[in-house]
Formats: C-alpha cells, sequence, structure tokens
C-alpha cells in the first residue's frame, strides 16, 4: 500500500464496523451480505480504503473476545479482498492483526498505538504494511477518566512520538507509519477542538496524519439544540466542516462513515485550492 501513503489528494477512509454497540452504525452492518455490500458502495463512493472493526471502542463499550472479533471481521475481509477492495483492519490486538492480514487486509488501524497488546508492533513490522498510530491511553471503559492533560497538543505529540520510537525499535519502517491525533479518545470536547486547530503541531511530527472526527460527540454538543445535543444521525454537515479543514491543515486522510460527501468536499476544496 506504498502508493496509498504517497498520494498527492487527501484520501477517505470509509468505517465499516460489523459490530452490534458501535456508537454510529451499530447493528447494521452484522451481516455479512450487509457489509460486503455497504462497504462496496462506500468503495464506488470513492473510499481509497476500508476500515472494518470487529469491536467497538466508543466510551464505556464492553470488550468482546478476540475470538468473536475475529468470527465478525474475517469472513468480510475476505469477500471483499477477493473484490480487490483496500482494505484496514481496526483492533488492538496482534493476533486478530495478523489473521486479518493473512485474511486480506492491507492496513493495521490500532486505536492504541501499540499500547494494547505489545505483540503488535511485531505483527506490523513482520507484515511490512501501513499501521495507524493512535493516541491512547485506555480501553473504552476507562478513558474518560485519563482525559486530563496540562496542555494536550503538546502532550499528545509527546506521547504519539513515543509510540513512534517504539514501533521503529520494533522494525517497523518509518514509511509505514501514520499517526491519528485520537479525538474522543481520552479527551474532553475542549481537547477536541484544540487538536483540530493545532493540528500543524501534529504534522510536525514528520509522518501522515489520519482524522476521525466524523460524528463524533463533540460536534452533537457543539450543535446542541433544546433537546440536547444533536443525534449522531444529524452531524454530516458538521463531519465535513471537519474534514475540508483537516485536509487544508495537511491531514493526509480523513475516517467517516459517510463517504460520498466527504469525497465531494474535498474534491471542492483541491479544485480551489489549484485555481489560486
Amino acid at each position: 500500500m506504498e502508493e496509498l501513503l504517497a498520494v498527492s489528494r487527501p484520501v477517505v477512509v470509509g468505517v465499516l464496523n460489523v459490530t452490534p454497540d458501535s456508537f454510529s452504525d451499530g447493528g447494521r452492518y452484522t451481516g455479512v451480505d450487509q457489509a460486503v455490500a455497504h462497504a462496496l458502495e462506500m468503495r464506488r463512493d470513492g473510499a481509497a480504503l476500508i476500515d472494518i472493526g470487529g469491536e467497538s471502542t466508543r466510551p464505556g463499550a464492553e470488550r468482546v473476545d478476540a475470538d468473536v472479533e475475529c468470527a465478525r471481521v474475517l469472513p468480510v475481509i475476505r469477500e471483499l479482498a477477493a473484490e480487490g477492495v483496500p482494505l484496514s483492519i481496526d483492533t488492538t490486538r496482534a493476533t486478530v492483526a495478523a489473521v486479518a492480514v493473512e485474511a486480506g487486509a492491507v492496513v493495521i488501524n490500532d486505536v492504541s498505538g501499540g499500547l494494547a497488546d505489545p505483540d503488535m508492533a511485531r505483527v506490523a513490522a513482520d507484515a511490512g504494511c501501513p499501521w495507524i498510530l493512535m493516541h491512547w491511553r485506555a480501553h473504552s471503559k476507562r478513558m474518560r477518566d485519563l482525559a486530563v492533560y496540562t496542555d494536550v497538543v503538546k502532550e499528545v505529540c509527546a506521547e504519539l512520538g513515543a509510540r513512534v520510537d517504539a514501533a521503529l525499535a520494533a522494525g517497523v519502517s518509518a514509511d509505514r507509519i501514520v499517526l491519528d491525533p485520537g479525538l474522543g479518545f481520552a479527551k474532553t470536547a475542549e481537547h477536541n477542538w484544540r487538536l483540530a486547530a493545532r493540528l500543524d503541531q501534529i504534522l510536525a511530527l514528520g509522518f501522515p496524519v489520519l482524522v476521525g472526527s466524523s460524528r463524533k460527540s463533540y460536534l452533537g454538543a457543539l450543535l446542541a439544540g433544546p433537546d440536547g445535543p444533536r443525534p449522531v444521525e444529524e452531524r454530516e454537515a458538521a463531519t465535513v466542516a471537519t474534514t475540508v479543514l483537516a485536509v487544508a491543515a495537511g491531514a493526509w486522510g480523513v475516517r467517516v462513515h459517510e463517504v460520498r460527501a466527504n469525497v465531494d468536499a474535498i474534491k471542492v476544496w483541491q479544485a480551489t485550492r489549484d485555481h489560486r
């Protein structure tokens, strides 16, 4: 997937949750046929990569066993890989990542940045595939308790830098590393906004950056009305706005639920930039 990391246009990564409890679309794509059809639709809409996950990482989510995670993702990976669809496996477990890569996944997306499973770095190094390292402090049940920072941008950069050092020491090639600031993971809404506004400092670490803001609760809080936060399904315009801001700041890619609108927005941004 060298060409995926080298593209000049920001990439859109389509989210495919084959889980019953993900915050946005849990339960919609638990059947293999449903999941494959949705992935193919996202691919037609312009997704460069489909990110498939079998365990919810929403705040407060309960963990599932590795065999459950594998049973959810592997049949879908095999079918989509046979169709030539580029796939990433969204997992914190080295065992799941290894079998997913064997089944056809070409990218490992680890929301723990290698912290949850010390064997993940070895799997990524052996596979030689891109490894997305997200900023993370704890699993879903505890992460809210750890959303404490003196300077969130400085600390996230330092902690991501430490994950990069660990990956390099394990034999992962520098040109296979992608960073993700981890919006919403052990972070308050204020932390998310600060990180989004200072994305240049994360980019200064010298690696491609993936931003995952799609439909997250801090957008719902911003758009709250008399009845409370804006519902998940009504946060798409806000998501598109964050996409444009992220790619304008230099992000390599965005991870989103609704692919077409975000692809369209990036095309508008790029056409405008190209005509300056």
